[in-house]
């Protein structure tokens, strides 16, 4: 086994403890595991010539996000973006120390760190792929559930934000995707808002 593959083991191993689930296609998934080969696959698909470290970072993205509980910060968007800020070092922290235990160096350690804290998005290619990896998993994946927890403006808000993350690709790709017909009619909304 490669070092690479061993490092998706552990990063699948860690993610497989994750007490929520995912149902999709009338089979059960640990949800942070689920989504985590989802990024990945996403990841090869808008980059088929995908560096390692941009590999393990697709892997590791979220790593553990369930033991860090969003009800344990403040509401509102303070309290949501001081539990966002946290759990991105929580990954890096958590995937530097898997990283380590395999001997990886430090270069490849540090560039994983670059691409699962986002840094330099929009200027740094690879962190903006990942950035459209994430966004095209939500959309594939998490936005239909989203729809019906959520009142039609707040929809068109987050969907207008995740359309400003991602780059004219990413945009593309999305737009080729099959949606729900009130996710359709939701993104059109959206689209419009934001032209």
């Amino acid at each position: 086994m490669t070092k690479i593959e061993q490092a998706f083991q552990l990063f699948d191993a860690y993610n497989q403890q994750d007490p929520s689930e995912v149902i999709w296609d009338g089979n059960r998934y640990p949800s942070e595991y689920f989504y985590a080969i989802q990024l990945y696959e996403w990841v090869k698909k808008l980059n088929p010539e995908a560096s390692e470290p941009l590999l393990l970072a697709s892997r590791c993205q979220h790593i553990g996000r369930w033991e860090i509980d969003r009800k344990t910060y403040p509401d509102g968007r303070v309290g949501y973006l001081k539990w966002r800020n946290d759990l991105s070092h929580f990954h890096a922290q958590k995937a530097t120390e898997i990283l380590q235990s395999l001997g990886y160096d430090a270069d490849i350690i540090a560039r994983v760190n670059e691409i699962v804290l986002k840094k330099r998005l929009k200027t740094d290619t690879e962190v903006q792929t990942m950035e459209d990896a994430l966004c095209l998993v939500f959309l594939s994946f998490q936005y239909d559930d989203l729809i019906k927890k959520h009142e039609e403006e707040k929809m068109i808000g987050i969907l207008q934000k995740t359309w400003a993350k991602m780059s004219e690709k990413g945009r593309q790709v999305a737009l080729s995707l099959t949606y729900s017909e009130a996710g359709q009619m939701l993104l059109n909304k959206a689209l419009k808002g934001a032209g």
